[in-house]
């Protein structure tokens, strides 16, 4: 269970709060999440123009859907967006609107009101009693009410249902409160309709201009007037008196902000911080931003994008058509799509020299099997998906100083957590396995996990260099392989048939300074290795 968004947000107004869970808990892990880099694909992708829709965008990209009858009411909602411009222009005004009042209902919610003498350090701390932002604050929530009342219905479920969730607002006991009046009386704080006829009661006004205590204040001090003779003060002591008395007025506001903020305000806005319904009134907002998130992206990608066909498959399935990644294909009208189909293929090799683009179209495939499962487009001009049930991505890692296992253990281990947490329908992506042992050993430990995997029926993506083990399964008619093309030594980016038994180290060293002869100026510049040009081994026993 996700904690209410309103809480997410929380004091900092961070829209990134949401975290992966652990390996098998849900369709994305923490490491996955890393690898794939789901914070820059949120910038990507983020369009929303609430801080509310920025977080469930966010939430959406942790937690992805795994139902696909919930991504298709999603896209359905997106469709019926895309066709009816003039419901969509009227939500969008809706969804801006909201956007000028929303971070004063968090200040609201989650500020500190300082007060005239206070000293405000920090985005939520305010130097006033709160009467302004609890003003501004639930404008937001009253007028989300009234323009939700004033759109048509919608005929997909998931829209009506998100508008249906702010007219309910209206109804509420939050919602009366914040259009008033609320009265304080000796037991709690009422509604108009609560609070019986002759119960007495402080009406609460959120100003500090109280026109009734203000005209009864002269009333008083006239009448004080009228009688200080009486009283025996003379009138030749009125004016001492009086200047006595002015500076007296200047505790007028402490005294009735500070009341007002720490009896009214503040209880207030805890009631309405705590609130299922503005919770559920605030979640519908940030659902129907989204989607209008999603429709921008769409449309600033500047290359074809579609909502995927969803295949109810038992075995992981996939077929892209001139598919771009998510972030890099985002503007760039150069960027190289690809196809892949994954049906039924359950293994497939990828193999190249480095620079060819390898890893980034791995990546492409997770990105948009996790925007897929968010009910977004994807950038490309057919796709069909089916529901992963988890999405996996292992790359190289770095062993730390308190792993006892070193560098293969530690990515065996994941290897392992992955195995096991993974089922015909997960999409699994690794990065060369076995890392940090011998080349035999690499090759059989290889062997044995990819076929593992095979077993298993997911579909399993490998990148590597070992075209060795890409022969072993190819002999047995096995899986689907994919080359990086290179022409003339200059990659092109697409992805061809077939197992590539190319290496390119020697230009990659080369083109960063570090091939052969480039370590052999360096020793003849520094003079290592002797006069005679010994090698290090030769010149170390010299000095024997």
């Amino acid at each position: 269970m996700h904690e209410p968004i309103l809480t997410a947000i929380g004091k900092e107004l961070s829209v990134r709060s949401d975290r992966a869970g652990k390996t098998g808990e849900g369709v994305l892990d923490g490491s996955t999440f890393n690898t794939i880099e789901v914070d820059r694909l949120f910038d990507a992708v983020n369009c929303a123009g609430t801080i509310v829709g920025q977080a469930t965008l966010y939430r959406s990209l942790t937690h992805p859907l795994s139902s696909i009858e919930a991504i298709t009411a999603k896209q359905e909602a997106l469709k019926e967006l895309d066709s009816k411009a003039d419901l969509r222009a009227r939500i969008e005004v809706l969804v801006q609107h909201a956007a000028k009042y929303e971070e004063e209902f968090y200040r609201l919610l989650f500020g500190t009101f300082v007060g005239t003498f206070g000293n405000p350090r920090g985005k939520m701390e305010t130097g006033s009693y709160g009467h302004a932002t609890y003003r501004q604050g639930t404008k937001l929530m009253l007028d989300l009410v009234k323009g939700a009342q004033g759109l048509p219905t919608p005929e997909s479920p998931y829209l009506r249902a998100r508008l249906e969730a702010l007219k309910a607002f209206g109804s509420t006991r939050s919602h009366a409160l914040m259009e008033g009046p609320a009265y304080l009386t000796e037991r709690a704080i009422r509604t108009k309709t609560e609070k019986w006829l002759l119960t007495p009661a402080i009406k609460f006004r959120p100003t500090l201009f109280k026109p009734r205590l203000i005209v009864a204040l002269v009333i008083a001090l006239g009448l004080f007037l009228y009688y200080a003779p009486a009283l025996g003060i003379s009138r030749h002591a009125m004016p001492a008196l009086l200047v006595f008395l002015l500076p007296s007025f200047m505790l007028y506001g402490p005294i009735i902000g500070g009341f007002d903020r720490d009896s009214i305000i503040y209880p207030l806005r805890d009631g309405y911080r705590n609130s299922r319904e503005v919770q559920q009134a605030l979640e519908a907002l940030g659902q129907i931003d989204e989607l209008l998130s999603f429709h921008r992206y769409a449309e600033a990608f500047g290359s074809p994008t579609v909502l995927p066909t969803l295949i109810d498959v038992d075995q992981h399935a996939m077929i892209l058509k001139a598919v771009r990644n998510p972030i890099l294909g985002k503007g760039n009208a150069d960027y190289v799509p690809n196809d892949i189909n994954l049906n039924g293929t359950r293994i497939t090799f990828i193999t190249g020299p480095n620079g060819g683009g390898k890893t980034a179209f791995c990546k492409t495939i997770a990105q948009v099997q996790l925007l897929a499962q968010i009910g977004c487009y994807v950038p490309a001009e057919q796709a069909q998906v089916s529901v992963a049930d988890r999405i996996f991505c292992q790359v190289p890692e770095s062993n730390s100083l308190a792993d006892r296992e070193g560098r293969f253990g530690t990515e065996l281990q994941r290897t392992k957590a992955i195995f096991f947490a993974s089922s015909p329908r997960s999409l699994v992506i690794l990065d060369e396995l076995a890392e940090g042992t011998t080349y035999q050993e690499k090759l059989e430990i290889s062997h044995t996990v990819l076929d593992g995997f095979y077993q298993v029926g997911n579909n399993t993506i490998l990148v590597t260099h070992n075209h060795e083990l890409a022969e072993q399964f190819q002999k047995r008619d096995v899986g689907l392989y994919r080359q990086a093309e290179f022409i003339h030594g200059s990659p092109t980016h697409r992805l061809v048939e077939g197992i590539s038994r190319v290496s390119h180290a020697d230009k990659v060293a080369r083109r960063i300074g570090f091939a052969k002869e480039d370590i052999e100026r360096h020793l003849v510049e520094r003079g290592y290795g002797g006069e005679s040009g010994a090698s290090p081994e030769e010149g170390a026993k010299g000095q024997i």
